[in-house]
């Protein structure tokens, strides 16, 4: 909760700063963006979360570039999170989640556990939101049905995406082999999409380092790392610099298209074979 006030008095510092930069007062800042005057006094000392609309009326207002306007989207992304998690459990989390998938134009995502989100069948994602935890049955159901929603955004070729799995996210399995199967024509659907790249490195191959955990890179300027207790948003360039060069290395070693669909059709052959043996 203190992490929260803190960003929202930043989010709030960072506003006042903008203004006095620009030469305005908050009645004038007001009078051109629209707002009332108290809600902007309430937002400069954090007490006061303003929604995506006022934070672009007062971005025209204020005249922003792009650099200093993305700062405050950073900010006020991570803060709705927070706000959303707190307030919506799991449900909320995706939803926070799904959000900001739609508002980007650029996605990279590296998975070395398991497969990445906006990649999952309905099943799989239930199962990745259920499994080893303690959680609501039905918040749980809401959350999976809200980020095989958030999937749509695959089909807009407008935008862009690269993933890069390990052999070991493909072929670490939970519930059943058949459900990995589907999971596995999920993949090859996706490959042949012209505006998404996805590759795995195979375990045939060195890896370039150690994965030490997976993260999604939005529009090059916030990296999220899914940890067991919640996500964690990194905005530090040096950070995302760091994850960024982790990606490469990884991408680097990966096969794709013919090569990758003929290593996925190998791993499906062993879940076969393991559904044989287990008999289900």
């Amino acid at each position: 909760m203190e992490d929260r006030r803190d960003r929202l008095r930043a989010l709030g510092e960072l506003f006042r700063q903008l203004r006095k930069d620009a030469g305005l007062t908050g009645k004038e800042l007001a009078q051109r963006a629209g707002v009332a005057q108290p809600s902007i006094s309430r937002i400069e000392t954090g007490q006061l979360l303003p929604t995506p609309e006022t934070v672009d009326r007062l971005c025209v207002a204020l005249g922003l570039n792009d650099t200093d306007h993305g700062r405050l989207d950073a900010l006020l992304l991570r803060l709705r999170d927070e706000v959303a998690r707190l307030k919506d459990g799991l449900a909320g989390r995706e939803a926070a989640d799904a959000a900001r998938v739609r508002s980007a134009q650029r996605v990279v995502s590296f998975q070395p556990a398991m497969i990445p989100a906006l990649l999952q069948t309905a099943e799989y994602a239930r199962l990745a939101l259920v499994v080893g935890r303690d959680v609501d049955e039905d918040d749980a159901a809401s959350a999976a049905a809200s980020r095989v929603s958030a999937q749509a955004v695959l089909f807009d070729a407008g935008r862009e995406f690269a993933f890069v799995l390990t052999e070991g996210a493909v072929r670490t399995w939970p519930g059943s082999p058949s459900l990995m199967l589907a999971q596995l024509d999920r993949l090859v659907q996706v490959s042949t999409l012209p505006h998404v790249r996805l590759g795995v490195v195979p375990w045939t191959v060195p890896a370039p380092g150690f994965p030490l955990h997976g993260f999604t890179i939005y529009d090059g300027t916030t990296s999220v790392v899914e940890a067991l207790t919640g996500d964690v948003t990194h905005l530090d360039p040096g950070d995302i610099t760091m994850h960024m060069e982790t990606f490469d290395a990884f991408a680097a070693a990966a096969v794709y298209g013919d090569e990758l669909r003929d290593l996925l059709g190998e791993i499906a052959a062993d879940f076969r074979e393991l559904a044989t043996k287990l008999d289900v």
